[in-house]
């Protein structure tokens, strides 16, 4: 872990008493100002190093490979950071990581399930490629290259409320664009959705170009999970649900016992209010609405 040094600022050469005669009144304003702020910028960048208590691991990508349009697979190396790796116990952790030339560090969720890393020691990733971001230049990284990981934080999603699974039959989940990832980690984390008689997968996208995981449907359907994927703006060929997620549930209309359903979301906001609100008022309790932020 580097140590960052401050040096102090160069600040501008103290004004003598007999230096008055010399400078009028508005150039010794001046000076003070200057003063001022060099010492304000000087306490506030100290104070923003003293406040980062984050401790910061360095991992090597084990691969950056294109998921979708604007989306990206990204594969971290953990493996010599065991303590890490297993501080990943539930789906819909994340993390902090951090670049050299970035700004700020970018919250990612983890999308493999923690299985993966107590086996492989590896995290993957689905990662929005958004011009300016620390995730641009993530994306645009190899093979090898480094970067800094904190330690998985929140505490995912408690599956504990929508369990055991006979007594919740329904789990009704939902994922817009990117907030795809932490979803593949819940399903392929396994949930005993073979033993619930009403699983489905709500997947929003603009279209299939901006769709990932769908080489994974079949794999996740024959887990238990029923895929609906909902395009927004779909081509004239897309037989298949059209408009928002929010708006393909609310024309299912198919919560058969509100008391023995639970819901899973991950994604846009609106579309999180908006399914939270028609389940609420469906008589599903808001504790058995599960989200990971």
């Amino acid at each position: 872990m580097s140590v960052t040094t401050l040096s102090s600022p160069r600040l501008p050469p103290p004004l003598r008493s007999h230096a008055l005669h010399r400078h009028p009144p508005m150039a010794i304003l001046r000076h003070h100002l200057t003063l001022r702020h060099h010492r304000r910028r000087f306490a506030s960048v100290a104070a923003a190093i003293r406040q980062d208590t984050t401790v910061w691991t360095q991992a090597p990508l084990s691969g950056v490979h294109p998921a979708a349009e604007s989306l990206f697979h990204v594969k971290i190396d953990v493996s010599d950071s065991p303590d890490l790796a297993a501080s990943h116990t539930r789906p819909g952790q994340y993390l902090q990581l951090r670049l050299p030339d970035a700004a700020k560090p970018s919250f990612l969720a983890i999308a493999s399930p923690p299985s993966l890393a107590a086996a492989r020691g590896e995290f993957e990733f689905l990662v929005k490629s958004i011009a300016g971001s620390t995730a641009e230049l993530l994306c645009g990284l190899r093979k090898g290259d480094f970067v800094e990981l904190s330690p998985v934080m929140g505490s995912g999603f408690d599956l504990d409320q929508i369990s055991p699974p006979y007594e919740y039959q329904s789990v009704l989940i939902f994922a817009t664009g990117s907030g795809i990832s932490p979803i593949r980690s819940l399903i392929e984390s396994g949930f005993s959705a073979t033993k619930r008689s009403d699983v489905r997968l709500y997947y929003g996208a603009r279209n299939l170009q901006r769709m990932a995981y769908q080489d994974r449907f079949k794999d996740w359907e024959s887990s238990g999970v029923k895929i609906v994927p909902v395009l927004s703006q779909p081509d004239d060929r897309w037989k298949g649900e059209r408009g928002y997620v929010q708006a393909a549930f609310a024309r299912a209309k198919q919560i058969y016992n509100p008391l023995s359903t639970g819901a899973v979301l991950c994604g846009q906001k609106q579309m999180a209010e908006e399914v939270t609100s028609a389940l609420v008022s469906n008589g599903v309790s808001m504790e058995k609405i599960l989200k990971n932020f």
